[in-house]
C-alpha cells in the first residue's frame, strides 16, 4: 500500500479470515496445528480505471504455483491447500489484466470489509495469536513456514 500511493494510486486495505485447511501443506504438518482455525489474511484493493480491483496473492509466485501445479497435476478444477483456494488450479486469476486477481478467495471465512490501512483493520479486529502461540509464532514458527514454502517453491519438498 505504501508503495502504490507513494506513486499516487489510490488503494485500501481488504481484511478477512482464512479456513485453517487453506494453509495445510504451506504451513509443515508438525506445527499445523498450531495454526487457529480460522486465519486473519488481507488483500489490496486499488483504485484503477474508475473502480476498485482486488490484487490478492500473497505467497504465491510463478515458481510456487508452478510447483503446487506440478504436485497436483490431476487437480484442473478446485483446490483447497498449500496457501491456495481456488475454482481452477490450472489457470487460477493471478496474472494483472487489470481485474481482480485472487489465490484464496474461495477460502474466505469472514468478510470485515475495507479499511484505509492495515494499522486500522488490526486495531478493530485484532490479530489471531496471543500469549504463548504468539511468541512461538513470532520467533520460530514463521521462520519454519517460509522455509517450507522455499522449499515447495524449489520443488526439494517433493
Amino acid at each position: 500500500m505504501a508503495l502504490l500511493r507513494g506513486i499516487g494510486i489510490p488503494c485500501r486495505f481488504h481484511g478477512f479470515t482464512i479456513d485453517q485447511r487453506l494453509q495445510k501443506g504451506a504451513i509443515p504438518g508438525y506445527i499445523f496445528w498450531l495454526a487457529p482455525k480460522y486465519i486473519i489474511h488481507s488483500w489490496v484493493e486499488v483504485f484503477y480505471e474508475g473502480r476498485w480491483v482486488n490484487l490478492e496473492g500473497f505467497i504465491l509466485d510463478q515458481p510456487y504455483l508452478d510447483a503446487i501445479k506440478a504436485k497436483f497435476p490431476n487437480e484442473k478444477g478446485s483446490f483447497c491447500g498449500y496457501g491456495v483456494a481456488t475454482k481452477c488450479l490450472s489457470n487460477p486469476e493471478v496474472d494483472w489484466q487489470g481485474k481482480n486477481t485472487y489465490i484464496q478467495k474461495e477460502g474466505i471465512h469472514d468478510d470485515y470489509g475495507v479499511y484505509d490501512s492495515p494499522d486500522d483493520f488490526y486495531s478493530e479486529v485484532g490479530t489471531n495469536l496471543s500469549g504463548v502461540k504468539r511468541w512461538l509464532y513470532e520467533r520460530l514458527i514463521r521462520h519454519l513456514i517460509n522455509r517450507n514454502v522455499s522449499k515447495i517453491r524449489s520443488k526439494e519438498i517433493w
